[in-house]
C-alpha cells in the first residue's frame, strides 16, 4: 500500500535538502547556476527523481550534469541524515524540460503574432464581400413584414389556453381550478 501524501512530503523535503546542500557544501567548479525545480519519489519511497535546470549553454549544462552525478553520494547521505527515513532513496538527476518547452511556446506565439500582423496588413483598406451589416433593422425595407410574421407566430405559440389546446392537464391547472372555486 502506498501513501501518496508521505511520498509528496518526502519529495518536497528532498528538493529543499538537495538545493541547500548544492548551495552550501558542494564546491565543484563544474557546477553552474543550478536550480532544483522539482523532486518526485516513488510510492515505495525507494527512488527519488530530482529535476533541475541550468542557466547557460549546452556545455555548461553537460558540466553541471557531470558535477551532479559525482556529488550524488554526498547528496544522498545528506538527504538520509536530514529526512530520517529508514531507507534513503536513491537519487536520479534529470534535466527539466520546462524551460525548453516554454521557449518553444514563445517561438510559436511570436510566429502567430507575425501572421496576425500580415493578415491585418493585407486586410487594411479592403471591403466586405457582401453588405457591411447583413442584419435587418427597423426602418429597412421589408422589416415590417417580418416583424408582423413573428408577432403572429408568437401569439399563437404563446397562448396557454385556446381552442384545441389538448387534453393534457398539468398539476398547476388543478391547483388554479381549486383556488378559483
Amino acid at each position: 500500500m502506498t501513501d501518496n501524501a508521505r511520498a509528496r512530503k518526502l519529495a518536497d523535503r528532498i528538493q529543499v535538502v538537495v538545493a541547500e546542500t548544492l548551495d552550501r557544501r558542494i564546491k565543484d567548479p563544474r557546477l553552474g547556476f543550478v536550480t532544483i525545480t522539482d523532486a518526485r519519489v516513488t510510492g515505495d519511497l525507494r527512488e527519488a527523481t530530482v529535476f533541475y535546470t541550468v542557466y547557460g549553454d549546452d556545455e555548461e549544462r553537460a558540466a553541471s550534469a557531470a558535477a551532479l552525478e559525482s556529488a550524488k553520494g554526498v547528496l544522498r547521505s545528506e538527504v538520509g541524515r536530514q529526512t530520517g527515513v529508514r531507507f534513503t532513496p536513491t537519487l536520479a538527476f534529470v534535466p527539466d524540460a520546462l524551460p525548453d518547452n516554454a521557449r518553444t511556446i514563445e517561438d510559436l506565439l511570436d510566429k502567430a503574432r507575425l501572421k496576425d500582423a500580415e493578415v491585418r496588413e493585407v486586410s487594411t483598406g479592403k471591403t466586405y464581400a457582401g453588405e457591411a451589416d447583413p442584419y435587418r433593422k427597423p426602418g429597412d425595407e421589408g422589416y415590417e413584414e417580418d416583424a408582423e410574421g413573428e408577432a403572429e407566430a408568437g401569439s399563437e405559440a404563446g397562448s396557454g389556453s385556446g381552442v384545441g389546446g389538448g387534453g393534457v392537464a398539468s398539476a398547476g391547472d388543478d391547483t388554479d381550478g381549486a383556488a378559483a372555486k
